[in-house]
């Protein structure tokens, strides 16, 4: 295998757009393509490819390799996907979020990759990339994926409905909310067996039936009703 790494990146979405910025930060050569693109220019990219990334929707993951996979046989392949089990591709996720605006290298360099505990060395199927990186049994890739899904994506929903009610229903801005979240996120940093505060913790059911009274034309109270029955659960099983 060749000492410097001709990575072919296939997609181009929001994480590959990404890595395509940190690529070129790092000054690491690589090519890319995309199914908007002609097959003839894929298959000269294959020649050269040392390291082929699937950046590409968890379900068109397995078909494509099997469909190119013989044109490059001595090829390293790797999906970035968080939950996928493939027989073909090396598992390496990177424990991020990829928005529409590309990142500075200090952010870049700073994100953990989850690979696959049977995946070979992380230089062997991400060279040049300094990142840290930790194994995770194929086993528990489904719950680890969906924790952060439930942390990560559902509490977006979260802040999305308070930003928006604070605009349309209290005429409040929503910067105004700004250093709730920012205080929210560094205690959780700080000390997160900590960080809960409010009537879950002080035990204020009196509190908590005027929340739901509140909530109770809108769909959101179906998640409060969720969290305070979880959370009882939690504590159950935590005694």
């Amino acid at each position: 295998m060749k000492q410097v790494p001709e990575y072919l990146i296939i997609g181009n979405g929001r994480v590959s757009r990404h890595f395509q910025h940190y690529f070129s930060l790092l000054q690491l050569p690589f090519t890319q393509w995309n199914r908007n693109e002609h097959f003839e220019k894929l298959h000269h990219q294959l020649i050269n490819a040392s390291h082929i990334l699937l950046l590409i929707s968890d379900a068109a993951i397995e078909n494509f390799i099997i469909h190119h996979l013989k044109t490059a046989p001595q090829t390293v392949w790797v999906h970035f996907s968080g939950s996928l089990i493939s027989h073909y591709a090396h598992g390496a996720h990177p424990l991020m979020t990829f928005n529409e605006t590309l990142y500075l290298l200090d952010e870049y360099l700073k994100i953990p990759f989850i690979l696959d505990d049977d995946a070979p060395s992380f230089q062997a199927i991400l060279p040049g990339l300094p990142n840290p990186y930790q194994r995770l049994p194929k086993s528990l890739k489904a719950k680890y994926h969906a924790l952060c899904v439930l942390s990560g994506n559902f509490s977006c929903l979260l802040w999305q409905k308070l930003f928006d009610s604070f605009q349309r229903e209290f005429n409040l801005p929503e910067s105004f909310a700004h250093p709730y979240l920012l205080r929210q996120t560094q205690n959780l940093i700080l000390d997160q067996k900590k960080a809960l505060t409010g009537p879950l913790v002080r035990k204020d059911q009196g509190t908590i039936e005027k929340n739901l009274a509140a909530l109770s034309s809108d769909p959101f109270k179906e998640i409060y009703e969720a969290f305070v029955s979880c959370y009882q659960k939690k504590e159950e099983i935590d005694r």
